[in-house]
């Protein structure tokens, strides 16, 4: 069910039914965001696609687009698994801080454990940009800090038509 291609020694990138995913369905929602997702624990890429459809399912946002996932070596804790990152761009209709409490509750439901900075991880959901806004607060950075360093969301977003 997936394709694979190697990248180099170190990435590989995945297609797959819902990755990379395209609509052309007008949103309702007003606010446009783009999720960085990831996780090296168990099936990730079976977890991404259970991801989607919950997302799918849920009338509070709309998927407009994701792309491929990338399988990538850890950074910062580097004794773990590789991980496997991907982005979503979604709708909603929620402001930034209701919208990252609904990120964090979806983590918890897929059993996102916090032990650790970069620890191993089922789900990681990070809010890259959030319409235009900048955002600083002690809970929320918008746009994500480092996300412009980062092969693992680079390398997604470089698919991104949105």
């Amino acid at each position: 069910m997936y394709t694979k291609r190697i990248l180099n020694e170190k990435l590989s990138v995945f297609h797959s039914l819902h990755f990379p995913y395209l609509t052309s369905k007008v949103s309702s929602h007003r606010h446009k965001t783009v999720i960085g997702i990831g996780g090296n624990i168990g099936d990730v890429k079976r977890r991404f696609e259970h991801l989607f459809f919950r997302l799918q399912k849920d009338k509070r946002v709309d998927i407009i687009e994701s792309s491929l996932i990338l399988k990538n070596p850890p950074f910062g804790y580097e004794e773990q698994d590789d991980f496997f990152n991907s982005i979503i761009v979604l709708k909603t209709s929620m402001q930034a801080k209701p919208f990252l409490a609904y990120l964090m509750r979806l983590e918890k439901k897929f059993a996102r454990v916090r032990s650790f900075a970069n620890a191993p991880r089922t789900l990681d959901l990070d809010i890259i940009f959030f319409d235009n806004r900048v955002i600083n607060t002690e809970k929320l950075t918008i746009p994500h800090p480092a996300w412009h360093q980062r092969e693992s969301v680079l390398i997604p977003l470089w698919g991104i038509q949105s």
